[in-house]
């Protein structure tokens, strides 16, 4: 009997804090349904909708082992493609679609993709302080886990806390959280002049710009930090200005990693036939889950470019466990951001504490042992989801301030 999609359900939840997007597709098979991730935390309403009241009735009744043809159908039905509430959208069902393959199968994803090429997964890890002293101190936290690869932030993203705008920017302007482009840039070469000479050499380091910087300033930033041997610089130069990574490529011998806010394609293609990048960064579900994750991950695998999925804390446990997955059958892996064992500094505690909460909510997720993450052998994703524990944390659709990035002037800056 053809397995068919007789139902799709959405499930809000925010065990951290943090608003967190699950889909549940069921069939007309007794207890089999799959779990994927459409998590967008701050349009989650927009997704939400658009699965409930478009997608769900283009897909009841179909053949739910139909993966490649249902994600044609999703991308193609609205006539206008792409764009992050439709990719994140399809990509809940995408990974659900997977996650039922999987069970159908009696196998973890991976050996879908064609089995091991590693049994652990190497990752890395957020250190940030508000001096050198603090962050050499988080720096040895993550070491003694055996973590070998972090990456180095002093006072986030070089920004103030949301606020009041400061002193010396123009009477009237706009609260925000400022940032001094030269200030920052300033600091940050003397913070990893301070690191190399506490840590030394043997931990690879990396700092994530978050498209800050105007291209020409990436570039004398990249110059400036190549003396202390960082294993990459994140996300340099905005989406918008795309064609200065060529210029950024020529100019400097950093490793380069980009790709967190990519939702298509046609933003990738030619950094990776072009060799203009060496590590490709997106965001699973932004590009539509695992359908368009493979085929990018693969692609790359053609030109040398090396995988390091996002990874953040403002997506599911379903998310991460579909980057592991990946992880583990990529020839091209080169290292896997995880926020999945710890809460980001910006979660908000919960009566039971936040990892806590999470594990409630999602049994399964996979496990940190000294520096590697391994997914468990359950069949699919191999991530459940508890709908009661999920109910007791609703999401928060409040008007989200940490985007509001500004320069000193006042003007709005990318975050």
């Amino acid at each position: 009997m053809t397995t068919r999609i007789t139902d799709i359900q959405v499930i809000l939840t925010a065990p951290e804090g943090i608003n967190l997007l699950v889909v549940k597709v069921v069939t007309n098979q007794p207890g089999l349904h799959g779990l994927g991730c459409a998590t967008f935390a701050y349009r989650h309403l927009a997704v939400q909708c658009l699965i409930e009241q478009y997608l769900r009735p283009l897909l009841i009744g179909r053949d739910a082992e139909a993966i490649e043809e249902l994600w044609q159908l999703m991308h193609q039905n609205a006539y206008w493609r792409n764009g992050p509430i439709e990719n994140n959208a399809i990509s809940g069902i995408d990974m659900a679609l997977w996650d039922l393959k999987g069970k159908m199968a009696g196998m973890p994803l991976y050996q879908l993709f064609g089995g091991k090429v590693r049994e652990g997964v190497p990752i890395y890890r957020h250190a940030d302080g508000r001096d050198l002293s603090e962050l050499c101190d988080n720096i040895q936290k993550y070491r003694e886990q055996g973590i070998t690869h972090i990456r180095c932030q002093s006072g986030g993203y070089g920004g103030s806390g949301y606020g009041a705008a400061p002193a010396h920017a123009p009477t009237g302007a706009a609260q925000g959280i400022y940032l001094d482009p030269r200030q920052y840039m300033r600091d940050t070469v003397k913070l990893f002049d301070g690191l190399r000479s506490r840590v030394g050499f043997e931990v690879a380091l990396c700092h994530d710009v978050h498209e800050r910087l105007k291209p020409i300033d990436a570039i004398r930033f990249a110059c400036a930090l190549e003396p202390f041997d960082l294993f990459f610089l994140e996300d340099a130069i905005a989406l918008e200005d795309g064609d200065w990574l060529r210029q950024l490529r020529e100019k400097t011998n950093i490793p380069l990693a980009q790709g967190e806010l990519f939702n298509h394609p046609f933003e990738w293609r030619t950094l990776i036939t072009d060799r203009l990048i060496d590590f490709i960064r997106v965001h699973l579900s932004q590009i539509g889950g695992i359908t368009p994750g493979r085929k990018l991950q693969v692609f790359a695998e053609q030109f040398g470019v090396r995988t390091a999925w996002h990874g953040p804390g403002d997506m599911s446990p379903l998310a991460h466990a579909a980057n592991i997955h990946i992880d583990l059958a990529s020839r091209n892996f080169g290292v896997q951001e995880w926020s999945g064992t710890e809460p980001p500094n910006f979660v908000i505690q919960t009566l039971k504490g936040p990892r806590e909460a999470l594990l409630d909510v999602f049994p399964g997720l996979p496990e940190f042992r000294r520096g590697y993450v391994y997914a468990n052998d359950r069949p699919g994703l191999g991530v459940d989801l508890d709908e009661a524990e999920a109910a007791k944390y609703p999401c928060d659709s409040g008007v989200t301030t940490w985007t509001q990035t500004r320069l000193i002037d006042g003007s709005l800056q990318t975050p």
